[in-house]
């Protein structure tokens, strides 16, 4: 049998490069070769497209000048070229490319009209996180080609990026969720005291204060007072035009249980057992996620059977209401006094190592990663199945 050709597309403009980096190398990695060719498709920061070989090199580049760390959530055995980052800066240097290098997609039925430079692939499988790979843009730029893709289309990949309007559509869901306020940063620049009013009227302290489109916990601070709040409303108004202001949950000595549930499927989903976050920060942020060492995953996590049946059916709920198809990891904060559910947010395209959760959880679940990556794939081409039923013009 001929094996489909599956473009894995990686890197991108966002802060979450080097994230995707491990991600790629990771699944090139496990893919099962019997099934599959694999292509790989690299985007540097600059938004350059790589091909092949110039993919490649994006993966396995490295600055001589740096001690090569690896993120905390990469694994060295499986990507071992992978430059990651080193105290936070991105020490990728990525190939300038040639005039050939940049080149347009095709399906391998459309290779022959557009000639050889075109990128011939069955389905691209998109390990793109953040800003430019899960926001919906790089879906609408495989719609508008026609190529399956793994993953959640145009509306749940926006949807699932921007926490205002995804809390919008949880809480249409039913969903239970902690109190927020969401906050332009135009009001903010103009009139900072009545915002931070209405914020202290409406939230107790300590509250997260996030960017509404951004991911890896990337720009958010945790305000305990006023004087607090300010400095974090501006580290999040630097990142976007929204910023979402959410109350803490829990107390200083029962901080909130962060749980965490894998989620598989297009039409009738299906959930992971769950898994637990235990950082060694005051919470998750980007360095307890990716640079420092000590932070603990509990999987599974210590949950009786009626609590496990809650956020398994809480995480279907939330990835069905905002259309979600393919992957995504729910988020929860649970009140370690109380055991109240609280969903916090979507990830439609989670960190995707062998030891990331997503795949951890499935794997805890009972699905390898190789076949995890396979079903991912299959999933793909069943939803652009269903999406060609779809008529798009009256017929004659």
């Amino acid at each position: 049998m001929k094996k489909l050709r599956v473009g894995i597309l990686f890197g991108g403009r966002s802060g979450e490069h080097e994230v995707s980096l491990l991600s790629a190398a990771s699944v090139l990695n496990a893919i099962d070769k019997n099934k599959f060719e694999v292509v790989p498709i690299g985007i540097t920061k600059s938004g350059q497209w790589l091909t092949a070989a110039h993919a490649e090199r994006l993966l396995t580049k490295k600055d001589a000048a740096t001690d090569d760390k690896h993120l905390r959530a990469g694994d060295p055995e499986l990507t071992p070229g992978a430059a990651v980052l080193a105290t936070g800066k991105g020490i990728i240097v990525p190939p300038m490319p040639d005039a050939s290098s940049m080149v347009p997609f095709a399906t391998n039925a459309g290779a022959a009209s557009t000639g050889s430079q075109s990128i011939n692939v069955d389905v691209i499988f998109p390990v793109l996180h953040g800003t430019f790979g899960e926001d919906g843009t790089i879906q609408g730029l495989l719609e508008l080609a026609d190529i399956p893709y793994v993953g959640a289309g145009v509306l749940g990949s926006a949807a699932g990026m921007d926490k205002d309007v995804m809390k919008r559509l949880f809480a249409a869901a039913g969903l239970t969720m902690v109190k927020h306020v969401t906050v332009l940063r135009s009001r903010w620049d103009s009139e900072p005291k009545k915002v931070r009013k209405e914020i202290e009227n409406k939230l107790k302290y300590p509250v997260f204060v996030k960017p509404a489109n951004l991911g890896s916990s990337v720009g958010i601070s945790k305000a305990h007072d006023s004087a607090e709040l300010g400095p974090a409303m501006d580290i999040a108004a630097s990142y976007d035009r929204k910023i979402v202001v959410e109350q803490g949950v829990g107390s200083a000595k029962q901080k909130a249980r962060e749980i965490e549930v894998s989620v598989l499927g297009n039409d009738k989903p299906t959930a992971s057992v769950p898994g637990e976050i235990v950082p060694m920060a005051e919470f998750y942020d980007y360095a307890a996620k990716y640079l420092d060492e000590g932070s603990k995953l509990l999987i599974p996590a210590k949950l009786n059977k009626a609590e496990i049946k809650k956020v398994q059916q809480m995480a279907i709920a939330a990835f069905q209401a905002v259309d979600c198809s393919g992957l995504a990891r729910v988020d929860f904060l649970m009140d370690a006094k109380s055991g109240k559910l609280f969903v916090n947010e979507i990830n439609t395209m989670p960190g995707f190592t062998a030891i990331s959760m997503y795949p951890k959880l499935w794997a805890a679940t009972g699905l390898a990663y190789t076949d995890l990556i396979t079903q991912l794939i299959e999933l793909a081409l069943e939803r652009h199945g269903e999406k060609k039923r779809n008529k798009y013009s009256r017929e004659s």
